[in-house]
């Protein structure tokens, strides 16, 4: 078997499990792994008829992978569409992940607010879940947001209060995780920790306080709801009017580089200091790269 086909193959099994929606319930299904003074068995001897075969070239073709590759391939082949250009790299940092998740942040409240018809203030994510330390320069394709998005969090609003904006904002200060619509002011305390002092809004360039017994729409994903035991869902319990949008973080973040593109602005490299660091609070001369 070549090298372009056991690519194709890992691409297409992937399809494949999403698409069965196998992989959350695999990932929640899975038993965390208990310490044991005996070593595992290996298969061939557990089965004594069972054999050990490498999956490399010297592997022959099977006509059942064959026909599978066929209904997939498409699909994979499909990655490789290019949907938009990008001016200057998309990187991970620290605090926020840097331009990358300043770019995802972006993308969930732009479709969000076109989903709902209203203006979002703010959409907040895990660092964790983007899995691409960088998008170079250049086209953007299907398969550049498939790498960076790979798992099937879907979209979801939901209203907070002010002071509890406030809170989750400690939340994503604390985890260096990544919002769009505030500027947040924060220091590194003695332990080394990441602490928010402040946050206001960002309305057309101006900053907007925030009003503790307001009413504010946010957009995260439906995975940091429903987590349980979190620092999220410590405060996500008191979300009131939650609601999909129906629609996948990847497919909203694939839709934005289209809209962008189709109106001319191109996707951009962007820090814009949502996240301000207090230098003279932490002790530090040192400033975390965005």
């Amino acid at each position: 078997m070549s090298k372009a086909k056991l690519a194709l193959l890992s691409w297409a099994l992937l399809f494949c499990t999403i698409a069965s929606g196998a992989q959350t319930a695999v990932a929640q299904a899975t038993p965390k792994p208990t310490p044991s003074a005996t070593p595992a068995a290996s298969p061939a001897a557990t089965h004594p008829n069972a054999t050990l075969n490498a999956v490399d070239s010297s592997l022959p073709n099977d006509p059942g992978v064959d026909e599978m590759l066929g209904a997939y391939s498409p699909k994979v082949r499909a990655l490789d569409t290019v949907i938009g250009k990008l001016k200057g790299d998309l990187k991970k940092g620290s605090i926020g992940s840097g331009s990358l998740g300043n770019f995802v942040t972006d993308g969930m409240r732009a479709q969000a607010s076109e989903k709902l018809g209203t203006p979002i203030l703010l959409a907040v994510t895990n660092s964790g879940g983007l899995r691409r330390n960088t998008i170079p320069e250049g086209d953007i394709s299907l398969r550049d947001i498939f790498e960076l998005l790979p798992f099937e969090n879907a979209l979801v609003a939901f209203d907070l209060t002010g002071d509890q904006v406030m809170e989750l904002m400690r939340v994503v200060v604390s985890h260096r995780d990544v919002q769009s619509g505030m500027r947040v002011k924060y220091r590194i305390n003695s332990e080394k920790q990441f602490e928010a002092e402040g946050a206001r809004f960002i309305l057309d360039g101006f900053e907007k306080d925030i009003d503790p017994a307001a009413t504010y729409t946010v957009i995260s994903i439906d995975y940091l709801l429903n987590v349980t035991g979190s620092d999220y869902a410590a405060v996500l319990k008191k979300a009131a009017n939650i609601r999909p949008l129906n629609l996948t973080m990847r497919d909203g973040i694939t839709n934005y580089v289209k809209a962008e593109t189709a109106a001319g602005r191109g996707i951009k490299s962007t820090l814009d200091c949502r996240f301000v660091f207090d230098k003279a609070a932490s002790g530090t001369a040192e400033e975390p790269a965005q």
